[in-house]
């Protein structure tokens, strides 16, 4: 089977990878934009690539030429594969809740209509109807997973506004201090990396038929408070939530509070997408799995 990922870079990515490799299922090209990107052959396409939320508010013109245009060329090469006589490949896409709006009160059902509140949320609804489009035209054969907020990312913090979610568990497992600029009880859409990663891997495999034209799913995650989750922290690691500092941001508050606390998924599980793990499971899946590696990243070691 020949993939290709885009934004293999990513951790995301990196970790697809790493899994289809270990299961002997990845045996072609992991390609990028822009000429190699889907080449010949290309039967699944993981499209991963995407400037984050903060950095999309903050900077329009970067927000649109990545995650319009690049998903137009994607869209573009599929359509090149076809006409060449290729079949239509499997398109992934990691689309996001931040797509929707409706905030703290929010749970949405299967039928509630996106209305993003900020840039990169417009970007990503946006990008799942050309897809589905796509998909109708034959050009490809999309699933786009609207990912929950992903908690532990490891590595370094990024530009994503709902990137704090992750510092307040990695940064005190680090000894380092870390900033919330939210309430304790502010309540998240939450997905672990490695449910991530196998509700990708799921969906480049499955029968995409009972879908019909609505190619998009909510993903199956968990509602939790800010408390919840720095309490999972203490009881992992017992004395690191101390290192949680109470720093009031408006900006970052104004973008997440946008995104609705709670899905609930019933389309997405009847499709045989699993359930996100508990919170304490999560947090010791990243103890055991990326810690380390973290470290090393930061040159802590």
């Amino acid at each position: 089977m020949k993939v290709a990922i885009l934004g293999g870079g990513g951790f995301l990515g990196r970790r697809v990878a790493e899994r289809l490799a270990a299961a002997g299922t990845l045996g072609g090209d992991i390609a990028e934009l822009p000429e190699a990107a889907i080449p010949a052959g290309t039967e699944v396409v993981f499209h991963l690539a995407a400037v984050v939320s903060g950095a999309a508010e903050a900077d329009y013109d970067l927000g649109r030429r990545v995650n319009l245009r690049g998903t137009d060329a994607v869209i573009d090469a599929c359509r090149r594969l076809v006409a060449g006589g290729g079949g239509a490949p499997r398109v992934v896409f990691t689309s996001s809740i931040a797509s929707f709006s409706g905030g703290q009160a929010a749970m949405l059902d299967d039928g509630a209509k996106q209305v993003p509140a900020n840039s990169y949320g417009t970007q990503k609804a946006a990008a799942e109807l050309l897809l589905a489009d796509a998909t109708r035209r034959g050009f490809m054969d999309a699933v786009s997973l609207r990912l929950p907020t992903i908690i532990v990312r490891p590595g370094r913090p990024n530009k994503a506004a709902s990137s704090f979610f992750s510092s307040i568990v990695r940064e005190p497992l680090l000894g380092l201090a870390a900033e919330l600029p939210v309430p304790d009880d502010f309540k998240v859409w939450v997905g672990s990396a490695n449910s991530a990663v196998a509700w990708l891997i799921h969906a480049a495999a499955m029968d995409t038929a009972p879908m019909g034209l609505d190619r998009s799913l909510n993903l199956p995650g968990l509602s939790v408070t800010v408390g919840e989750i720095i309490g999972a922290l203490e009881q992992v690691r017992q004395g690191a939530s101390a290192l949680v500092a109470r720093r009031p941001d408006p900006v970052i508050a104004g973008i997440v509070g946008g995104w609705p606390a709670g899905f609930t998924a019933a389309r997405a599980q009847a499709l045989g997408f699993a359930p996100n793990e508990g919170l304490v499971e999560l947090v010791r899946a990243f103890v055991a799995d990326d810690l380390e590696a973290t470290r090393r990243d930061r040159g802590m070691t």
